[in-house]
């Protein structure tokens, strides 16, 4: 399945169609997607391969070590390795269509907005929850 930015300058691969997602609702999460939450999945660093753009991609970290990188072009939210695990955090949003996309998990979902609803279907999390049980639920890479 491959993925791109807004502008289309940074693109990505990833070996499999099938992923699961989740949902964070965290105040971080909803500043950096602009909007109730962040869609994404977590897959193993050796299945994700970037195509183009890495000169696009600047970061920026705050001191808890949450990491937000984007396209200095368009400002979209792109992957980013996962502290220093060997998994890629991919936002879901650049995912071209095509493929099986699941979300089962929603997480930090005490802190979310006090105007948004949730669906029903899928784990909840009121925190996020430990990471090791969280890889595991997202089968820590694909499915297919």
């Amino acid at each position: 399945m491959r993925g791109h930015c807004l502008c289309g300058e940074v693109e990505f691969e990833i070996d499999g169609s099938c992923f699961k997602l989740y949902q964070c609702y965290c105040s971080l999460c909803r500043r950096q997607s602009g909007s109730s939450s962040n869609a994404a999945t977590i897959i193993s660093a050796e299945k994700f391969r970037w195509l183009s753009g890495g000169e696009f991609i600047s970061s920026w970290s705050k001191d808890t070590g949450f990491r937000s990188d984007f396209c200095s072009r368009c400002g979209s939210p792109v992957p980013n390795p996962l502290r220093n695990l060997p998994y890629v955090w991919v936002p879901a949003g650049l995912l071209e269509n095509g493929g099986e996309l699941e979300i089962v998990a929603h997480l930090c979902v005490a802190s979310r907005a006090p105007w948004d609803s949730i669906s029903l279907e899928g784990l909840h999390y009121d925190t996020a929850p430990a990471l090791a049980e969280f890889i595991a639920t997202l089968g820590g890479e694909s499915r297919g």
